[in-house]
Formats: C-alpha cells, structure tokens, sequence
C-alpha cells in the first residue's frame, strides 16, 4: 500500500440501490437529515440517486423512477429500481411544463415523443407497464435543471397527501442540484485560470511549454495507478499543473514560493504540500526539509516520479533514480502504465 501523509476518511455511504421497485416498509427518515446527507454526495448522479431514493421512500416504496437533466439535450442522469443501463439516454418527456404533473395514463406520453429506438430501450426497462407518473421539476432561482420522474405499476394511484409530500422534497432537493451545477463550473472555471497562469510561466521559456500539462497527465496516470479516488485525482492535477508557479518570481526556491500560491487555500492542503515538498528525494538528500521515504507525501512523490519522467522522455533514465531520488515502487507503476493513446 502507497501510505499517504494524512488518512483520507472513507466517503459518506449512500443509500442503497435496489433492482427492485418495492422497499421494505420503514419509518420516512427527516428530510432535514437527508438533505445534509446529499450535500456530501460527490456527484450529480449520486445525489440525485438519493433524492430518488427518498421520494421512492415518501411514496411507501412501491415505485420506480429516474431523473432528467436539461442541458442542452434532456438525458437520463440517474435511476432508482430501473436499469442503469438508461442513465445517458437522450430522452423526450412530459417534464416541460415546470410544476407537478401527475399523468394516469402512465408512460404513453413518454412514447409517444420518443423514436422506436428509444422505445426499445424504454420496452427492456419495463416502463410499458408503468400506470401512474408523477413529474416533478427541479428549478433553482428561476432555473429549469431537470425533472424527478416517478412510475407505478400498480392501478392505485398516489394519493393527493403523497403527491404533495414529494413535491415539497423536490423542492428542498433542487437547490442542492443548483449548487452542484456552480460547483462544476466554478471548478472548470478554476481549471481554466490554473492552467493560463501555467501557461504565463512556461512562455518564459521556449522549451517549458506545455510542461505543467505534461507532468499532470503522467501524475492523474500514475494515481490511478495506485487508486486515488477522484477527489484525490482533482488536487493532485492542481499540484501538478502548478508545481513551477513560483518561478514567475525565481528559479531559487520555487517549491516554496510555489507552495505559498496555495496557503489560503484550505480545500488544497494536500496539493499545497506536494509543491513543497516535490524536490525531496527518497534518500533523504533532497530540499526543503530533507525528507526521506515515504515521510514524503504521497502526491510530492508521485510528482517527482512524474516530473522526472517528463524532463527524461523514457523509462529508462527514470528507473536509474528508483531508490536514491525516487520512490522505487511507483517507478516500478509507472513501468507497469499502459502506453498513452
């Protein structure tokens, strides 16, 4: 095992998936709980799992149902006791009109709006038994992002108490979605911004373009590798991409200047750390701080096996440092990576 240089705590678990439409009966858990619950989803579709989920739950489990995000082109972007296999699908359905619809004659409409080999897709989930939808919109501030879409197979219908308990959850849940959509744009945003000062550095000098890029697709390889999870992934790009940032003042200690750029940023701790620390050598005759084996984070190691294979251009040259500047054991991952595509 890589040790890292803090424990990373274990993701916030979910609710469980079923393939079955019906869940056990079971006292409806406080939305204000559930909400604080989904605000730790790392995902658009993870969140809107368990907004399903709880809505299922709302309708005393006997129901079914997936969600719809409207960006540009209506597709499927999550489902509760449907096949996963949907989630993708660009899809037409009753979800335009932005309040609460209930629709007794079921999916006839999601049909009729889509072509046969939608249809098809529709046929292998089972939504052609389907007897009762319930459309509820997700909007934010004005904003149409998409629909809850809940099915029922059985002749019952939802009954008024049920329909409007559902409602006031999709309600509560759309803001959260909201804030995932700026979250995602404010770290493609981020990226952009990171990248540009990258590119201000690098312009200095001819043979430096495009290096930061090239180091941060080797790292993201190499901690795949070695199973960083994507929010790990996320900082190790930034520590990567800005690694050389402190030359814009001077070469002479640029890991620390570099590591400064990120003091005010808490989210970047670890990656902030990397900088710092990405001229340490294994042997423990590197700098700052002369640290050695794995007392050198994780994310500085696997920027140093990165940036070394980058300035060297092959294999070989990288594995005569295994064991002396750098960790011999993602050297031998990086052997052991696939050939870039």
């Amino acid at each position: 095992m890589f040790r890292r240089s803090r424990p990373q705590p274990a993701p916030t678990p979910g609710p469980e998936l079923r393939q079955t439409a019906t869940l056990p009966p079971t006292e409806v858990p406080d939305a204000t709980r559930v909400l604080t619950d989904l605000l730790a989803r790392p995902s658009t579709e993870g969140m809107l799992e368990a907004a399903l989920a709880h809505a299922v739950t709302l309708l005393g489990g006997e129901a079914q149902g997936y969600a719809v995000l409207r960006r540009g082109q209506d597709r499927v972007a999550a489902v509760f006791g449907y096949p996963k296999a949907l989630i993708g699908t660009a899809l037409s359905g009753p979800w335009a009109v932005s309040r609460p619809r209930l629709l007794p004659e079921g999916s006839r409409e999601l049909y009729t709006l889509n072509p046969p080999e939608v249809a098809a897709l529709l046929d292998q989930a089972g939504m052609r038994a389907v007897r009762w939808t319930l459309v509820l919109p997700l909007s934010d501030r004005g904003r149409t992002l998409g629909a809850l879409v809940l099915d029922r197979t059985f002749p019952e219908g939802i009954s008024p108490e049920q329909q409007e308990a559902v409602t006031r959850w999709a309600a509560a849940a759309a803001p959260l979605l909201g804030l995932l959509d700026s979250r995602d744009e404010w770290r493609r945003t981020a990226r952009q911004i990171a990248a540009a000062m990258v590119e201000a550095v690098e312009s200095r000098e001819f043979d430096a373009v495009g290096h930061g890029q090239a180091v941060a697709d080797t790292a993201l390889r190499l901690g795949r590798a070695v199973g960083l999870a994507e929010r790990e992934l996320e900082e190790l790009w930034y520590a990567a991409m800005l690694h050389d940032i402190g030359k814009l003042h001077d070469e002479a200690g640029h890991a620390q200047v570099g590591a400064n750029f990120l003091h005010d940023v808490p989210h970047l701790a670890q990656a902030q750390k990397a900088i710092r620390h990405h001229h340490e050598r294994w042997d423990g005759q590197g700098e700052p701080d002369r640290l050695a084996g794995e007392d050198i984070p994780l994310y500085a190691r696997i920027l140093a096996v990165a940036n070394a294979y980058v300035h060297a251009g092959d294999l070989a040259r990288v594995r005569e440092e295994a064991g002396t500047s750098l960790d011999p054991r993602l050297v031998g991952r990086l052997e052991k990576l696939p050939p870039e595509r």
